[in-house]
Protein backbone atom coordinates (compact mmCIF):
# COMPACT_ATOMS: atom_id res chain seq x y z
CA UNK A 1 0.00 0.00 0.00
CA UNK A 2 1.21 3.51 -1.18
CA UNK A 3 1.09 6.61 0.75
CA UNK A 4 -1.42 9.38 -0.17
CA UNK A 5 -1.25 13.44 0.10
CA UNK A 6 -4.43 15.28 -0.47
CA UNK A 7 -3.90 17.83 -3.46
CA UNK A 8 -5.41 20.51 -1.77
CA UNK A 9 -3.53 21.37 1.43
CA UNK A 10 -0.12 18.92 1.27
CA UNK A 11 -1.76 16.56 4.13
CA UNK A 12 -0.92 13.12 4.52
CA UNK A 13 -3.64 11.20 3.53
CA UNK A 14 -4.44 6.98 4.45
CA UNK A 15 -6.17 4.67 2.31
CA UNK A 16 -9.42 4.34 3.77
CA UNK A 17 -9.90 8.16 4.47
CA UNK A 18 -13.40 9.57 3.17
CA UNK A 19 -12.60 13.54 4.29
CA UNK A 20 -9.36 14.93 4.51
CA UNK A 21 -8.51 15.82 8.67
CA UNK A 22 -7.00 19.51 7.74
CA UNK A 23 -8.56 21.28 5.02
CA UNK A 24 -12.17 19.10 5.02
CA UNK A 25 -11.79 18.07 1.29
CA UNK A 26 -13.88 15.24 0.47
CA UNK A 27 -11.87 12.11 -0.58
CA UNK A 28 -12.07 9.73 -3.39
CA UNK A 29 -10.05 6.70 -4.69
CA UNK A 30 -8.92 6.69 -8.45
CA UNK A 31 -8.15 2.85 -9.58
CA UNK A 32 -6.88 3.47 -12.60
CA UNK A 33 -4.36 5.91 -11.68
CA UNK A 34 -3.99 4.95 -7.89
CA UNK A 35 -4.43 7.81 -6.45
CA UNK A 36 -6.53 9.26 -3.61
CA UNK A 37 -7.93 12.74 -4.88
CA UNK A 38 -9.69 15.43 -3.31
CA UNK A 39 -12.95 16.11 -5.06
CA UNK A 40 -15.55 19.26 -5.14
CA UNK A 41 -18.96 19.18 -5.87
CA UNK A 42 -20.13 19.84 -9.37
CA UNK A 43 -23.68 21.68 -10.07
CA UNK A 44 -24.87 18.69 -10.72
CA UNK A 45 -26.20 16.34 -8.14
CA UNK A 46 -23.57 13.24 -6.98
CA UNK A 47 -21.08 15.00 -9.83
CA UNK A 48 -17.60 15.76 -8.39
CA UNK A 49 -14.45 17.36 -10.29
CA UNK A 50 -11.22 15.91 -9.20
CA UNK A 51 -8.42 17.76 -8.10
CA UNK A 52 -6.09 15.38 -9.43
CA UNK A 53 -6.76 14.57 -13.23
CA UNK A 54 -9.66 17.45 -13.58
CA UNK A 55 -12.30 14.50 -14.35
CA UNK A 56 -15.55 14.31 -13.22
CA UNK A 57 -16.58 11.40 -11.27
CA UNK A 58 -19.35 10.25 -8.70
CA UNK A 59 -18.87 8.34 -5.54
CA UNK A 60 -19.56 4.03 -5.53
CA UNK A 61 -23.10 3.59 -4.52
CA UNK A 62 -21.76 2.31 -1.22
CA UNK A 63 -19.87 5.39 -0.62
CA UNK A 64 -23.90 6.45 0.50
CA UNK A 65 -23.96 3.63 3.21
CA UNK A 66 -20.47 4.99 4.35
CA UNK A 67 -18.67 1.71 3.30
CA UNK A 68 -16.61 2.83 -0.03
CA UNK A 69 -14.54 6.21 -0.91
CA UNK A 70 -14.01 4.67 -4.51
CA UNK A 71 -14.91 6.63 -7.66
CA UNK A 72 -16.73 5.62 -10.75
CA UNK A 73 -16.49 7.69 -13.95
CA UNK A 74 -19.25 9.93 -15.21
CA UNK A 75 -19.78 8.02 -18.03
CA UNK A 76 -19.58 4.61 -16.49
CA UNK A 77 -22.58 2.57 -16.52
CA UNK A 78 -23.75 0.98 -13.30
CA UNK A 79 -23.46 2.70 -9.59
CA UNK A 80 -20.45 0.50 -8.21
CA UNK A 81 -16.63 1.07 -8.50
CA UNK A 82 -13.88 -1.43 -9.62
CA UNK A 83 -14.23 -2.97 -5.89
CA UNK A 84 -17.79 -2.85 -4.85
CA UNK A 85 -18.76 -4.58 -8.34
CA UNK A 86 -17.69 -8.06 -7.11
CA UNK A 87 -20.22 -7.99 -4.14
CA UNK A 88 -22.24 -10.80 -4.86
CA UNK A 89 -24.30 -10.84 -1.69
CA UNK A 90 -24.25 -8.53 1.68
CA UNK A 91 -25.56 -8.84 4.55
CA UNK A 92 -29.10 -7.76 6.41
CA UNK A 93 -27.84 -4.04 6.67
CA UNK A 94 -30.72 -3.50 9.10
CA UNK A 95 -29.14 -5.28 11.96
CA UNK A 96 -27.36 -2.33 13.40
CA UNK A 97 -24.26 -5.18 14.23
CA UNK A 98 -24.41 -6.37 10.58
CA UNK A 99 -23.65 -2.80 9.40
CA UNK A 100 -20.09 -2.54 11.47
CA UNK A 101 -18.77 -5.78 10.80
CA UNK A 102 -19.63 -5.18 7.08
CA UNK A 103 -17.66 -1.86 6.77
CA UNK A 104 -15.09 -3.98 8.38
CA UNK A 105 -14.98 -6.84 5.99
CA UNK A 106 -15.44 -3.36 3.02
CA UNK A 107 -11.91 -2.23 4.19
CA UNK A 108 -10.05 -5.46 3.70
CA UNK A 109 -12.29 -6.16 0.39
CA UNK A 110 -11.14 -2.61 -0.80
CA UNK A 111 -7.03 -3.43 -0.07
CA UNK A 112 -7.15 -6.53 -1.59
CA UNK A 113 -8.95 -5.38 -4.62
CA UNK A 114 -5.76 -2.63 -4.85
CA UNK A 115 -3.19 -5.42 -4.68
CA UNK A 116 -4.58 -7.03 -7.45
CA UNK A 117 -5.11 -4.20 -9.53
CA UNK A 118 -1.29 -2.93 -8.75
CA UNK A 119 -0.25 -6.69 -9.59
CA UNK A 120 -2.69 -6.12 -13.21
CA UNK A 121 -3.87 -9.76 -12.28
CA UNK A 122 -7.55 -10.73 -14.63
CA UNK A 123 -10.01 -9.23 -12.37
CA UNK A 124 -13.17 -9.82 -14.13
CA UNK A 125 -16.69 -9.83 -12.33
CA UNK A 126 -19.23 -12.78 -12.65
CA UNK A 127 -20.63 -9.81 -14.76
CA UNK A 128 -18.09 -10.30 -17.02
CA UNK A 129 -17.66 -13.84 -17.82
CA UNK A 130 -19.19 -17.13 -15.90
CA UNK A 131 -17.00 -18.06 -12.68
CA UNK A 132 -15.54 -14.30 -12.33
CA UNK A 133 -14.50 -13.63 -8.96
CA UNK A 134 -17.79 -12.21 -7.09
CA UNK A 135 -18.30 -12.38 -2.60
CA UNK A 136 -20.85 -13.61 -0.86
CA UNK A 137 -20.39 -11.69 2.92
CA UNK A 138 -23.00 -13.99 4.84
CA UNK A 139 -23.96 -13.98 8.29
CA UNK A 140 -25.12 -16.97 10.68
CA UNK A 141 -28.71 -17.51 11.76
CA UNK A 142 -28.79 -18.54 15.11
CA UNK A 143 -32.57 -18.33 14.89
CA UNK A 144 -32.46 -20.76 12.67
CA UNK A 145 -30.28 -23.61 14.27
CA UNK A 146 -30.79 -26.35 11.33
CA UNK A 147 -28.94 -24.05 8.84
CA UNK A 148 -25.72 -24.88 9.06
CA UNK A 149 -22.80 -22.11 10.11
CA UNK A 150 -21.42 -20.36 7.39
CA UNK A 151 -17.68 -21.33 6.38
CA UNK A 152 -15.03 -18.92 4.46
CA UNK A 153 -13.97 -20.39 1.22
CA UNK A 154 -13.52 -20.40 -2.52
CA UNK A 155 -16.18 -22.45 -5.47
CA UNK A 156 -15.37 -21.53 -8.81
CA UNK A 157 -14.95 -17.65 -8.56
CA UNK A 158 -17.48 -17.29 -5.72
CA UNK A 159 -15.99 -16.25 -2.18
CA UNK A 160 -17.33 -16.52 0.78
CA UNK A 161 -16.36 -14.81 3.82
CA UNK A 162 -18.54 -15.64 7.20
CA UNK A 163 -19.60 -12.57 8.68
CA UNK A 164 -18.46 -13.85 12.22
CA UNK A 165 -14.97 -13.13 11.20
CA UNK A 166 -15.32 -9.36 11.38
CA UNK A 167 -16.01 -9.69 14.64
CA UNK A 168 -12.40 -9.59 16.55
CA UNK A 169 -13.53 -11.63 19.52
CA UNK A 170 -14.85 -14.30 17.37
CA UNK A 171 -12.18 -14.44 15.41
CA UNK A 172 -9.60 -14.34 17.87
CA UNK A 173 -11.22 -17.58 19.30
CA UNK A 174 -11.12 -19.36 16.61
CA UNK A 175 -7.39 -18.53 15.85
CA UNK A 176 -7.07 -19.86 19.59
CA UNK A 177 -9.14 -22.98 19.07
CA UNK A 178 -7.45 -23.55 15.74
CA UNK A 179 -3.65 -23.36 17.14
CA UNK A 180 -3.10 -20.45 14.35
CA UNK A 181 -0.50 -17.98 14.69
CA UNK A 182 -2.01 -15.34 12.32
CA UNK A 183 -5.88 -14.68 11.26
CA UNK A 184 -7.34 -11.44 10.17
CA UNK A 185 -10.09 -10.54 7.79
CA UNK A 186 -7.57 -9.69 4.97
CA UNK A 187 -5.56 -12.35 5.37
CA UNK A 188 -9.15 -14.51 4.52
CA UNK A 189 -9.18 -12.30 1.58
CA UNK A 190 -6.10 -12.87 -0.13
CA UNK A 191 -5.86 -16.67 0.93
CA UNK A 192 -9.90 -17.08 -0.64
CA UNK A 193 -8.56 -15.29 -3.50
CA UNK A 194 -5.43 -17.67 -3.94
CA UNK A 195 -8.06 -20.13 -4.83
CA UNK A 196 -9.21 -18.14 -7.58
CA UNK A 197 -5.97 -17.21 -9.02
CA UNK A 198 -4.92 -20.73 -8.88
CA UNK A 199 -8.08 -21.66 -11.38
CA UNK A 200 -7.16 -18.63 -13.49
CA UNK A 201 -3.24 -18.78 -13.44
CA UNK A 202 -2.61 -22.33 -13.47
CA UNK A 203 -5.21 -24.82 -14.48
CA UNK A 204 -6.78 -22.44 -17.34
CA UNK A 205 -3.13 -21.04 -18.22
CA UNK A 206 -2.03 -24.75 -18.57
CA UNK A 207 0.80 -24.18 -15.70
CA UNK A 208 -0.52 -27.70 -13.93
CA UNK A 209 2.55 -29.33 -14.50
CA UNK A 210 4.81 -26.77 -13.32
CA UNK A 211 2.68 -25.95 -10.30
CA UNK A 212 2.54 -29.45 -9.34
CA UNK A 213 6.05 -30.16 -9.46
CA UNK A 214 6.34 -27.20 -6.93
CA UNK A 215 3.12 -27.47 -4.37
CA UNK A 216 2.36 -31.23 -5.35
CA UNK A 217 -0.71 -32.85 -7.39
CA UNK A 218 -3.70 -31.06 -6.60
CA UNK A 219 -6.06 -34.05 -7.42
CA UNK A 220 -5.69 -35.89 -4.05
CA UNK A 221 -8.49 -35.90 -2.71
CA UNK A 222 -9.72 -32.76 -1.25
CA UNK A 223 -12.18 -34.16 1.27
CA UNK A 224 -9.45 -36.57 2.66
CA UNK A 225 -6.97 -34.91 2.85
CA UNK A 226 -8.25 -31.99 5.52
CA UNK A 227 -9.60 -34.28 7.17
CA UNK A 228 -6.49 -36.42 7.63
CA UNK A 229 -5.09 -32.96 8.75
CA UNK A 230 -7.58 -31.79 11.22
CA UNK A 231 -7.31 -35.04 13.25
CA UNK A 232 -3.57 -35.74 12.95
CA UNK A 233 -2.74 -32.30 12.12
CA UNK A 234 0.97 -32.00 10.24
CA UNK A 235 4.23 -33.60 9.81
CA UNK A 236 6.45 -33.35 12.55
CA UNK A 237 8.75 -31.77 10.31
CA UNK A 238 6.80 -29.22 8.25
CA UNK A 239 8.06 -25.52 8.40
CA UNK A 240 10.70 -26.69 6.11
CA UNK A 241 8.74 -27.06 3.28
CA UNK A 242 5.30 -24.90 4.06
CA UNK A 243 4.56 -21.77 5.18
CA UNK A 244 1.91 -22.72 8.00
CA UNK A 245 0.84 -25.83 9.08
CA UNK A 246 -2.37 -25.82 7.07
CA UNK A 247 -0.50 -25.07 3.70
CA UNK A 248 0.24 -28.92 4.59
CA UNK A 249 -3.26 -30.12 4.02
CA UNK A 250 -3.41 -30.32 -0.09
CA UNK A 251 -1.65 -28.17 -2.40
CA UNK A 252 -4.69 -26.21 -3.24
CA UNK A 253 -4.01 -24.63 0.33
CA UNK A 254 -0.67 -24.56 0.22
CA UNK A 255 -0.54 -22.79 -3.09
CA UNK A 256 -3.48 -20.17 -1.81
CA UNK A 257 -1.64 -20.19 1.77
CA UNK A 258 1.33 -19.09 -0.19
CA UNK A 259 -0.01 -16.90 -2.47
CA UNK A 260 -1.33 -15.07 0.70
CA UNK A 261 2.05 -14.90 2.17
CA UNK A 262 3.20 -13.23 -1.22
CA UNK A 263 0.49 -10.50 -1.48
CA UNK A 264 1.54 -10.01 2.24
CA UNK A 265 5.05 -8.85 1.19
CA UNK A 266 4.50 -7.13 -1.98
CA UNK A 267 1.72 -5.04 0.12
CA UNK A 268 3.87 -3.78 3.18
CA UNK A 269 6.97 -3.98 1.40
CA UNK A 270 5.33 -0.94 -0.70
CA UNK A 271 4.10 0.87 2.67
CA UNK A 272 7.73 0.32 3.84
CA UNK A 273 8.65 1.82 1.10
CA UNK A 274 6.82 4.90 0.86
CA UNK A 275 8.39 5.86 4.37
CA UNK A 276 11.94 5.20 2.94
CA UNK A 277 12.09 2.39 6.11
CA UNK A 278 15.88 1.47 6.61
CA UNK A 279 17.08 -1.81 9.03
CA UNK A 280 20.25 -1.47 10.36
CA UNK A 281 20.93 -3.15 13.94
CA UNK A 282 23.61 -1.74 15.32
CA UNK A 283 24.78 -5.35 16.64
CA UNK A 284 24.49 -6.84 13.23
CA UNK A 285 28.28 -7.34 12.36
CA UNK A 286 27.32 -9.45 9.59
CA UNK A 287 24.97 -6.74 7.46
CA UNK A 288 22.58 -9.83 7.16
CA UNK A 289 19.89 -7.86 8.62
CA UNK A 290 20.10 -4.76 6.75
CA UNK A 291 18.14 -3.38 4.02
CA UNK A 292 17.19 -0.55 2.60
CA UNK A 293 13.73 -0.45 0.59
CA UNK A 294 13.92 0.97 -2.49
CA UNK A 295 12.05 -1.13 -4.83
CA UNK A 296 8.14 -1.38 -5.89
CA UNK A 297 7.65 -4.74 -5.04
CA UNK A 298 4.21 -4.45 -7.55
CA UNK A 299 6.65 -4.10 -10.60
CA UNK A 300 8.47 -7.10 -11.36
CA UNK A 301 11.80 -8.13 -9.47
CA UNK A 302 12.92 -11.73 -8.47
CA UNK A 303 11.50 -13.18 -5.49
CA UNK A 304 15.21 -12.80 -3.93
CA UNK A 305 14.90 -9.06 -4.10
CA UNK A 306 11.76 -8.87 -2.22
CA UNK A 307 12.84 -12.10 0.44
CA UNK A 308 16.14 -9.48 1.16
CA UNK A 309 14.23 -6.46 2.14
CA UNK A 310 11.56 -8.30 3.70
CA UNK A 311 13.58 -10.59 6.51
CA UNK A 312 15.05 -7.27 8.20
CA UNK A 313 11.92 -5.52 7.68
CA UNK A 314 9.72 -8.60 9.93
CA UNK A 315 12.60 -8.75 12.04
CA UNK A 316 12.18 -5.28 13.04
CA UNK A 317 8.42 -5.63 13.00
CA UNK A 318 8.15 -8.57 15.50
CA UNK A 319 11.06 -6.61 17.96
CA UNK A 320 8.89 -3.42 18.19
CA UNK A 321 5.49 -5.53 18.83
CA UNK A 322 6.77 -7.73 21.67
CA UNK A 323 8.03 -4.02 23.10
CA UNK A 324 4.65 -3.39 23.01
CA UNK A 325 3.58 -6.38 24.50
CA UNK A 326 1.62 -7.40 21.07
CA UNK A 327 2.00 -10.72 19.22
CA UNK A 328 4.61 -11.28 15.97
CA UNK A 329 3.19 -9.00 13.40
CA UNK A 330 5.06 -11.94 11.10
CA UNK A 331 4.87 -14.88 12.92
CA UNK A 332 6.42 -17.30 10.41
CA UNK A 333 9.75 -18.60 8.66
CA UNK A 334 10.60 -18.22 5.03
CA UNK A 335 12.83 -21.52 4.49
CA UNK A 336 14.90 -22.24 1.29
CA UNK A 337 11.73 -24.23 0.09
CA UNK A 338 8.60 -21.73 0.61
CA UNK A 339 11.19 -18.85 -0.59
CA UNK A 340 11.11 -21.08 -3.95
CA UNK A 341 7.40 -21.82 -3.62
CA UNK A 342 6.89 -17.88 -3.55
CA UNK A 343 9.59 -17.51 -6.64
CA UNK A 344 6.65 -19.42 -8.38
CA UNK A 345 4.01 -17.11 -7.13
CA UNK A 346 6.26 -14.16 -8.26
CA UNK A 347 6.77 -15.54 -11.79
CA UNK A 348 3.28 -17.01 -12.59
CA UNK A 349 1.79 -12.99 -11.45
CA UNK A 350 4.29 -11.38 -13.77
CA UNK A 351 4.03 -13.95 -16.40
CA UNK A 352 7.32 -15.47 -16.65
CA UNK A 353 6.37 -18.96 -15.29
CA UNK A 354 7.11 -21.33 -18.63
CA UNK A 355 3.82 -22.48 -20.06
CA UNK A 356 3.17 -26.14 -19.71
CA UNK A 357 2.72 -28.44 -22.74
CA UNK A 358 -1.14 -27.89 -24.11
CA UNK A 359 -2.93 -30.10 -22.23
CA UNK A 360 -6.11 -32.40 -23.82
CA UNK A 361 -9.52 -31.45 -21.94
CA UNK A 362 -10.61 -33.78 -19.24
CA UNK A 363 -13.19 -36.20 -19.90
CA UNK A 364 -16.55 -34.54 -18.19
CA UNK A 365 -16.78 -37.67 -15.92
CA UNK A 366 -13.30 -37.14 -14.77
CA UNK A 367 -13.54 -33.55 -13.95
CA UNK A 368 -15.76 -33.32 -11.01
CA UNK A 369 -15.83 -29.59 -9.68
CA UNK A 370 -13.30 -29.39 -6.70
CA UNK A 371 -14.57 -29.57 -3.55
CA UNK A 372 -14.45 -26.38 -0.98
CA UNK A 373 -13.63 -26.00 2.39
CA UNK A 374 -18.08 -25.14 2.32
CA UNK A 375 -18.92 -28.06 1.47
CA UNK A 376 -17.26 -29.29 4.51
CA UNK A 377 -19.59 -27.93 7.30
CA UNK A 378 -18.10 -30.28 10.25
CA UNK A 379 -14.52 -28.60 9.26
CA UNK A 380 -12.87 -25.28 10.23
CA UNK A 381 -12.74 -22.26 8.22
CA UNK A 382 -9.31 -22.16 5.84
CA UNK A 383 -6.77 -20.05 7.69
Amino acid sequence: MRLFQCEACGQLIHFENRVCGQCGHPLGYLPDVNDLSAVEPEPEEGIVRSLSDGQRYRFCANAALDACNWLVPEAQEGEYCRACRHNRTVPDLSVPVNMEKWHRIERAKHRLIYSLLQLCLPLESNEDREGGLCFDFLADRPDEPQTPRVMTGHDEGLITIALAEADDVERERRRTDLGEPYRTLLGHFRHEVGHYYWNRLVRDQHHLDACRAVFGDERADYGEALKAHYENGPPPDWQANFVSSYATSHPWEDFAETFKHYVHIVDTLEMAQAFGMKVRPSLDDTGSLQTSVEINPYQPCSIEQLVDDWTPLTVALNSLNRCLGMADAYPFVLTPAVVGKLGFINDLVHGRAALDPPQPATPPEAEAPPPTPESLPDQPAPA
